[in-house]
């Protein structure tokens, strides 16, 4: 990866009265039921930027996606709560654009004095966005003078507003996160210290097949647990009852796991529930899951097994809980090996920890930022780059 000119390489004076356009990653988790922001360590991670950039007289136009709407407005998506948070962070307005097809919001923002900041909604409201469509991406970069990339996260998507609009300016500069995060994983992969440890977890596997491949060869052990392990269990004949698993997936876990067998780590216990709302019914299971019941969590032998890999020095990457860890009942296992991780940590570990779920874990096991050597706000583009993969993104910059 070539090194990237950053915003802070030009003076100030350059930015002031432009308006200057922020791929930012506030793709946070949202409990709508309580209308709350579960874990907001994306957004706080932008400000220095934001910061920068209206301190030196610019408009912000801040776009994002927030979770999978596939093109259609979906009202417990929008970014207005993000808004809202924003702006008790910054301690000034953020204006909230919920139409920027219409033409008259941007006549608007040109009224607005310098160092105003205005975040439009949902990107991923639109088709266009992960179409990679060229008039919506000209529709963007009309909307602004500079393009600055802040969404490391989301950086391994070719999209309208991440690579398409990108290449419609004559300056497309890295912010000061997306720098941070390139510098720092740039050189913990030129000395991984071994062991090198890899988990994990989440729900799916598909999205993770590409950087998984390339890390077999490179990692010592490899953690698969959440629910990405029920499909390998599953290609292994294994009983997995009514548990989450990804049948096209099957042949290529079956064969995976046969070629590295010796470094893949399986849970070897479950803890397991009718549904996820029966809590009263839960079981703790060896090997075989009977029907009618679900994994929600890790077991206790399967704990004390992670933990056993998982304890320094070397180098760890994580990425995805270890089960249903927003209800406290299936929380254990995550919680675990979070603090495992920062154990490992103080012991001389080099730790790695990406993607929104995975920090908001770290947070519920009440794991310290100063107790990781590297939070990443990636969790996919994390695992790209790790693997070895460009990230069109980053590729696409000044």
């Amino acid at each position: 990866m070539s090194i990237k000119k950053v915003i802070s390489d030009y003076p100030k004076d350059f930015f002031n009265g432009k308006k200057v356009f922020i791929r930012v990653d506030f793709n946070v988790p949202i409990n709508n039921e309580q209308n709350i922001i579960r874990e907001d360590y994306r957004i706080r991670r932008a400000i220095p930027t934001i910061d920068f950039l209206i301190d030196s007289g610019a408009k912000v136009i801040l776009g994002s996606h927030l979770g999978r709407p596939k093109g259609i407005v979906n009202d417990d998506l929008s970014l207005r709560i993000v808004s809202e948070r924003l702006s008790e962070l910054m301690g000034k307005k953020v204006f909230f654009c919920d139409d920027f097809k219409d033409k008259d919001w941007i006549n608007k923002v040109d009224l607005l004095p310098n160092g105003s900041i205005v975040l439009l909604e949902n990107l991923r409201f639109y088709k266009e966005e992960t179409d990679n469509d060229e008039s919506f991406s000209e529709l963007l970069s009309s909307f602004c003078d500079i393009y600055v990339n802040e969404a490391f996260g989301t950086s391994h998507r070719a999209h309208a507003s991440t690579y398409g609009m990108a290449k419609n300016f004559d300056t497309k500069l890295a912010g000061f996160l997306v720098n941070k995060e390139l510098q720092f994983i740039s050189e913990m992969l030129s000395k991984t210290n071994k062991p090198f440890v890899v988990i994990i977890g989440g729900s799916k596997i598909k999205d993770k097949i590409s950087a998984m491949s390339k890390l077999l060869d490179r990692a010592d052990k490899i953690i698969i647990a959440g629910g990405a392990a029920y499909t390998f269990i599953k290609a292994n004949g294994g009983d997995i009852g009514n548990s989450i698993f990804e049948a096209e997936m099957i042949e290529w876990s079956r064969k995976v796991y046969t070629e590295y067998s010796d470094k893949i780590v399986l849970p070897v216990d479950h803890l397991v529930s009718e549904s996820i709302e029966k809590t009263n019914s839960c079981l703790i299971v060896d090997d075989n899951i009977p029907d009618g019941y679900q994994a929600f969590d890790i077991g206790p032998k399967t704990i004390d097994l992670f933990n056993s890999i998982i304890k320094g020095p070397g180098s760890i990457f994580w990425n995805g809980p270890m089960g249903v860890f927003e209800v406290e009942k299936y929380s254990s296992g995550t919680i675990h090996v979070a603090r495992a991780v920062a154990l490992a940590t103080w012991r001389g570990a080099t730790s790695v920890v990406g993607g929104g779920e995975t920090i908001a874990a770290l947070r519920k096991a009440e794991v310290l930022e100063s107790e990781i050597s590297h939070m990443s706000t990636g969790g996919g583009a994390l695992l790209e780059y790790i693997g070895g993969s460009s990230l069109p993104g980053i590729e696409i910059l000044d």
